[in-house]
Protein backbone atom coordinates (compact mmCIF):
# COMPACT_ATOMS: atom_id res chain seq x y z
CA UNK A 1 0.00 0.00 0.00
CA UNK A 2 1.68 3.63 -1.13
CA UNK A 3 2.01 6.48 1.51
CA UNK A 4 1.71 9.74 0.06
CA UNK A 5 1.98 13.04 1.40
CA UNK A 6 -1.98 13.47 1.10
CA UNK A 7 -1.96 10.52 3.31
CA UNK A 8 0.37 11.61 5.82
CA UNK A 9 -1.24 15.18 5.72
CA UNK A 10 -4.69 13.22 6.59
CA UNK A 11 -2.69 11.30 9.64
CA UNK A 12 -1.72 14.39 10.71
CA UNK A 13 -5.20 16.18 10.98
CA UNK A 14 -6.72 13.43 12.66
CA UNK A 15 -3.91 13.65 15.63
CA UNK A 16 -4.31 16.74 15.84
CA UNK A 17 -0.93 17.86 14.71
CA UNK A 18 0.30 20.76 12.47
CA UNK A 19 2.99 19.55 10.04
CA UNK A 20 5.33 22.29 7.39
CA UNK A 21 5.64 21.23 3.94
CA UNK A 22 9.12 20.58 4.65
CA UNK A 23 8.19 18.11 7.17
CA UNK A 24 5.41 16.72 4.99
CA UNK A 25 8.36 16.16 2.50
CA UNK A 26 10.54 14.16 4.95
CA UNK A 27 7.75 12.30 6.80
CA UNK A 28 6.24 10.54 3.72
CA UNK A 29 9.01 8.46 2.41
CA UNK A 30 10.25 7.70 5.76
CA UNK A 31 6.39 6.60 7.01
CA UNK A 32 6.03 4.72 3.24
CA UNK A 33 9.69 2.88 4.10
CA UNK A 34 8.19 1.59 7.93
CA UNK A 35 5.18 0.56 6.14
CA UNK A 36 6.66 -1.45 3.37
CA UNK A 37 8.92 -3.10 6.01
CA UNK A 38 6.12 -3.64 8.25
CA UNK A 39 4.18 -5.53 5.45
CA UNK A 40 7.14 -7.92 5.45
CA UNK A 41 5.36 -9.58 8.00
CA UNK A 42 2.66 -11.04 6.08
CA UNK A 43 5.04 -13.09 4.19
CA UNK A 44 5.92 -15.26 7.15
CA UNK A 45 4.21 -18.85 6.94
CA UNK A 46 2.05 -18.90 9.93
CA UNK A 47 -0.32 -21.79 9.21
CA UNK A 48 1.58 -23.88 12.14
CA UNK A 49 1.54 -21.68 14.63
CA UNK A 50 -1.17 -22.09 17.43
CA UNK A 51 -3.04 -18.90 17.76
CA UNK A 52 -2.19 -16.89 21.34
CA UNK A 53 -5.00 -15.67 23.25
CA UNK A 54 -4.17 -12.35 24.74
CA UNK A 55 -0.38 -13.02 24.84
CA UNK A 56 -1.26 -15.56 27.79
CA UNK A 57 0.51 -18.24 28.77
CA UNK A 58 -1.18 -22.27 28.70
CA UNK A 59 -0.97 -21.63 32.47
CA UNK A 60 -2.40 -18.10 32.35
CA UNK A 61 -5.23 -19.41 30.18
CA UNK A 62 -6.19 -21.70 33.16
CA UNK A 63 -6.11 -18.69 36.00
CA UNK A 64 -9.48 -17.51 36.91
CA UNK A 65 -8.68 -13.95 37.26
CA UNK A 66 -12.40 -12.67 37.14
CA UNK A 67 -13.05 -11.55 40.49
CA UNK A 68 -16.95 -9.87 41.50
CA UNK A 69 -17.15 -6.09 40.95
CA UNK A 70 -18.01 -5.06 44.69
CA UNK A 71 -17.96 -1.28 45.95
CA UNK A 72 -15.95 -0.85 48.47
CA UNK A 73 -15.61 2.47 50.31
CA UNK A 74 -13.13 4.89 49.13
CA UNK A 75 -10.24 6.72 50.83
CA UNK A 76 -12.07 10.28 50.71
CA UNK A 77 -10.53 13.45 49.49
CA UNK A 78 -9.66 15.03 53.25
CA UNK A 79 -7.67 11.29 53.71
CA UNK A 80 -6.18 11.03 51.05
CA UNK A 81 -4.58 14.68 50.83
CA UNK A 82 -3.56 14.58 54.97
CA UNK A 83 -0.34 12.52 53.84
CA UNK A 84 0.23 14.74 50.57
CA UNK A 85 3.82 17.40 50.58
CA UNK A 86 1.60 19.56 49.10
CA UNK A 87 -1.75 20.13 49.14
CA UNK A 88 -4.08 23.05 48.13
CA UNK A 89 -7.79 23.64 47.57
CA UNK A 90 -8.71 20.23 48.20
CA UNK A 91 -5.93 18.64 45.35
CA UNK A 92 -2.94 17.30 45.16
CA UNK A 93 -0.43 20.36 43.85
CA UNK A 94 3.47 18.72 41.64
CA UNK A 95 5.29 20.49 40.25
CA UNK A 96 5.26 21.94 36.75
CA UNK A 97 6.97 19.72 34.21
CA UNK A 98 7.01 21.86 31.04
Amino acid sequence: MPINESDIEKIAQLAHLEISRDELHVFAPQIAEIVTYVEQLNEVDTRDIEPAIGGLTPEGERTDSTRDDVVAPSLGQELALAEAPDAASGHFRVPKIL
